[in-house]
């Protein structure tokens, strides 16, 4: 009854969610901090004034979503907490919406990479997009990164230049490059610098840089959609924004490039954000300030708890995310815990931290930022293993 293309499927596998105990959950980089309260009083009001939207479609183009995303952005600057707040021109038609970035990425995957010319992206990102290429049918090329978990952006740009498959075995050429930026699970960001010179190798192939951690940085690639006609940059609501149970995702590309996702959703679902989540993410955008000193509390728990691990002899990735990838023990000497037995104590103590097996992740583990109460409590267990 099934068919062969099923056999193959290698699913995504999110991080646990458990109903059988009251962990204290830090392995799906969920924020910590409910929606704020303008938000609610907006799902009460819709709830209370429009029941009848409930009984009737959504707008299947999300305008006025679009232009409330587009107005965040350039009130803000791209970034919820931006050192400098760049001006940007961010309008309706280079938005598109989506149910969550994960949809997003989808849409993009098959808009632009095609199955007869692999797609780059580092060794370790987002395990999504793997999942996508066999999804399509899209060969990947993964470049690994340098030693100290950086994207290695110069073994990129010559990939682009000379597609290589082995000694004189030379390979189609690619249809371009996907990466997280600040990567996961690493947590670690690229420079504008660095995309730059990936865009300017590309030579036209589609470049999307996925933004999902990004207000939790000081880095984004939105100046840039003024000079390259390729750059895709994909956000999610789920981090900084406290919308993951809500589900929306939205990319900002140029208007031909987002129309052409457009072309692809009305081909697939052409009602994905419903009336609900439309009216929160509204209301989000117009609370955004809300959000930003949320990030900011994230940023500065994060910087603390870092530190302490680091007293505590554990090494930890510079992080420009809500979460941060850490192992006990120097990055060239044997742990003294391996990530395996990090996450296990850690769940008999309460916890929940994300695991990744795996030859160069297996001595890590990936723990997201909590509030300080939750991260205090997680230092004084994590001194005691």
């Amino acid at each position: 009854m099934l068919s062969q293309r099923i056999a193959h499927l290698h699913p995504y596998v999110p991080g646990e969610q458990p109903s059988d105990k009251d962990y204290i959950k830090l392995n799906a980089n969920e924020n910590p901090y409910p929606p704020s309260q303008k938000v609610l009083q907006a799902l009460k009001d819709f709830i209370d004034t429009s029941p009848m939207q409930m009984s009737l479609y959504p707008d299947p183009e999300s305008r006025a979503l679009k232009r409330s995303i587009a107005r965040m952005l350039n009130e803000s600057g791209g970034l919820l907490n931006a050192k400098k707040k760049l001006p940007l021109e961010i309008t309706e038609d280079m938005i598109f919406c989506g149910n969550g970035s994960d949809e997003v990425l989808s849409f993009i995957f098959y808009a632009f990479f095609d199955s007869d010319k692999p797609v780059l992206l580092p060794e370790h990102t987002y395990s999504f997009y793997p999942v996508y290429g066999e999804y399509y049918n899209i060969p990947l090329k993964k470049i690994p990164l340098r030693p100290d978990w950086t994207v290695d952006t110069e073994a990129l740009v010559s990939a682009f230049k000379n597609p290589v498959y082995g000694p004189d075995v030379s390979g189609p050429d690619f249809s371009g490059f996907i990466c997280a930026n600040p990567n996961a699970p690493t947590g670690i960001a690229m420079s504008l610098s660095d995309i730059e010179s990936i865009l300017q190798n590309a030579q036209g192939r589609a470049v999307v840089i996925d933004e999902a951690y990004a207000d939790f940085s000081h880095t984004t690639a939105l100046p840039l959609l003024k000079k390259y006609e390729n750059l895709i940059i994909v956000r999610t609501f789920s981090k900084s924004l406290s919308f993951a149970g809500m589900r929306l995702g939205y990319c900002i590309a140029r208007s031909d490039a987002a129309a052409a996702l457009t072309r692809v959703k009305n081909s697939f679902n052409h009602f994905p954000v419903d009336a609900l989540t439309r009216c929160a993410a509204e209301a989000v955008c117009a609370d955004w300030r809300t959000y930003a000193e949320n990030a900011e509390r994230i940023v500065r728990t994060r910087d603390a708890f870092s530190d302490e691990l680091r007293r505590e002899g554990w090494t930890v990735l510079p992080s420009s995310t809500n979460f941060i990838m850490v192992k006990k023990g120097g990055l060239d000497k044997k742990p003294a815990l391996s990530g395996k037995t990090v996450y296990e104590k850690l769940k008999n103590c309460g916890f929940l931290v994300r695991y990744f097996a795996g030859a160069d992740t297996g001595d890590f583990v990936r723990i997201t930022i909590g509030t300080a109460a939750q991260m205090k409590i997680l230092a004084d267990t994590i001194k005691k293993l």
